[in-house]
């Protein structure tokens, strides 16, 4: 199998603060005996420190705010090996997501974007070596923007779920979504290639609207957070779609991934190098 290319992560960045509680509340209800972490977060920074973690040369294109959170979250990600010199300092405050996790791991997020609203084209460069891996945290037009212009493998993590136009659907190469996201977005029976994650299922992957590979999920021995277990899984999985290994492989290899995720109770766990966790 060949090494993976260099990859380009454009997306969010965020300080998460996770509210680890015994149950999730109810509408309108209140629920005590909280502890609470803080982290950073955002799909994107998730993905790069996952990749680079995993192996992969990353280079990351977001943006913080020109405050504490946005410094200590630049600090985190390059920390991680991962190049965060297109990640800008606006002036906004940080993205930040409200977690609630509860004792089986099971999670609310409300996300306030910040400064990842001001994320945009101008200074995007993708060069003709690197894949790029997005979410849709950031604008839709920065998304379709950085797809059009990429010449390499273009993955999409299409979260959160929203409707998606035709000039994406076509151009992108990969989308990953869970089962949910799959539902919501019929547009996705018209893309290249789709992953689709079912929690505790496994995972498929559709060519041309056809399934073509199916596994089981790898076996958990303790859940603590899943807020980063898609994260992990896209990461992986992309890494190794680019390292040659069929479909099948692919998906089990992410699958272990979002495994060892999920037993972390950060949404940027620690992470072995990729073929550790399946045979590329």
């Amino acid at each position: 199998m060949r090494a993976p290319q260099d990859l380009v992560v454009v997306g969010s960045v965020n300080v998460d603060l996770t509210a680890l509680v015994d149950r999730l509340p109810g509408a309108g209800e209140t629920v005590g005996g909280g502890q609470l972490r803080r982290d950073i977060g955002g799909k994107g920074a998730n993905q790069a420190v996952a990749a680079s973690r995993l192996g992969a040369r990353v280079r990351m294109v977001g943006a913080v705010g020109s405050d504490a959170d946005g410094a200590a979250a630049l600090e985190t990600i390059r920390t991680a090996g991962v190049d965060v010199t297109a990640v800008r300092a606006v002036d906004a405050p940080t993205g930040t997501a409200l977690i609630a996790v509860d004792a089986a791991g099971e999670n609310q997020i409300v996300v306030c974007g910040g400064a990842n609203a001001l994320v945009d084209v101008d200074g995007i460069a993708v060069g003709p070596g690197e894949a790029v891996l997005m979410q849709l945290e950031l604008s839709m037009d920065v998304v379709r923007a950085v797809a059009a212009q990429a010449n390499g493998f273009v993955v999409v993590n299409a979260a959160p779920a929203q409707p998606l136009p035709a000039d994406l659907v076509e151009r992108v190469d990969l989308f990953i979504v869970n089962e949910t996201e799959y539902a919501a977005m019929p547009e996705l029976r018209g893309a290249q290639r789709v992953a689709v994650t079912y929690g505790a299922s496994g995972a498929a992957m559709f060519v041309d609207a056809a399934e073509v590979a199916r596994v089981p999920a790898a076996a958990v021995a303790d859940v603590v957070n899943t807020v980063g277990a898609g994260d992990a899984f896209s990461a992986a999985l992309t890494l190794a779609i680019l390292s040659g290994a069929p479909d099948e492989q692919a998906l089990r290899t992410a699958c272990a991934v979002g495994a060892a995720a999920v037993a972390h109770p950060s949404a940027q766990p620690p992470l072995d190098r990729l073929e550790t966790y399946g045979r590329l």
